[in-house]
């Protein structure tokens, strides 16, 4: 009950951005979607103490301790569709399961340039994945959130949650319409973790090729179904030591020497 004041203002943000509901237009080519999330995201900005003040300084501290706390009810949510999906996991195509060793690409594509550009150890929580829900907690497992990989995974987070959804659906739209790629492998490709963003990249196909709708659409909750159960395991098993392994070498290319080793929680 301490924290009642932060529990009803996150209750009427949710509504407000739930009853302003999605938004969309065309630009170009393609559609951007403006989410209830992006809303939610937006309203939290305005009330803290560099705006409005109505969330004190306390209310913000608050509010990121308890992150933890409601990620682990999402993380036990997603466990609940293990089970009942595995039909569906069976009897999916090899590209749609190793599809998850595209999160390699951002290890070595954002660890160097993160290192060689200033940043430390939030290159590793930052570039490891595409830093949705699970990744977020592992990382706060693993490191906790208020460390320097926490710091980065939680500005990837928030970034995507931003812009991610406008990046997908603008950056499909123009791979189908300038490109030889199958609208089925955009679908699928548009699966990556987030559904925000899986709806998105769907969203702008089925404008595209309305005659596809039900099979972009499966494609997509499949791929993203996927990306839900799997990506976390190829994170903890591939990309997060990857990550820590390419921070390393890329630290002592800049710098001339190895970087302090951080203090892991127990756990993963």
């Amino acid at each position: 009950m301490k924290n009642k004041k932060l529990h009803i203002m996150a209750l009427i943000l949710t509504i407000l951005a739930e009853f302003i509901g999605v938004k969309s237009f065309k630009i170009g080519v393609g559609t951007m979607s403006l989410l209830p999330m992006l809303y939610a995201l937006i309203f939290g900005i305005l009330l803290s103490p560099s705006f409005f003040n109505i969330a004190k300084e306390k209310d913000m501290k608050d509010a990121g301790s308890l992150i933890g706390l409601t990620l682990m009810l999402l993380m036990a949510k997603y466990g609940t569709n293990i089970g009942p999906t595995l039909p569906q996991i069976i009897k999916a195509s090899p590209a749609l399961i190793l599809q998850e060793l595209g999160n390699v690409g951002t290890v070595f594509l954002g660890v160097p340039i993160a290192v060689l550009i200033g940043l430390r150890r939030e290159a590793i929580g930052g570039a490891h994945s595409v830093a949705r829900e699970p990744n977020v907690a592992l990382i706060g497992e693993k490191f906790g959130l208020d460390s320097e990989e926490g710091q980065g995974v939680l500005g990837v987070y928030i970034v995507g949650t931003v812009f991610g959804t406008i990046f997908v659906g603008l950056m499909v739209s123009f791979l189908a319409a300038y490109t030889p790629l199958h609208p089925y492998a955009l679908a699928m490709a548009s699966g990556v973790g987030s559904a925000s963003m899986m709806t998105a990249g769907v969203g702008s196909l089925v404008i595209m090729y309305p005659e596809m709708t039900e099979m972009l659409t499966a494609f997509g909750a499949t791929s993203n179904m996927l990306s839900g159960l799997d990506g976390l395991y190829m994170s903890i098993w591939v990309s997060l030591p990857l990550a820590e392994w390419l921070y390393k070498k890329t630290y002592r290319l800049k710098y001339g020497n190895l970087p302090e080793e951080p203090i892991k929680r127990e756990g993963i």
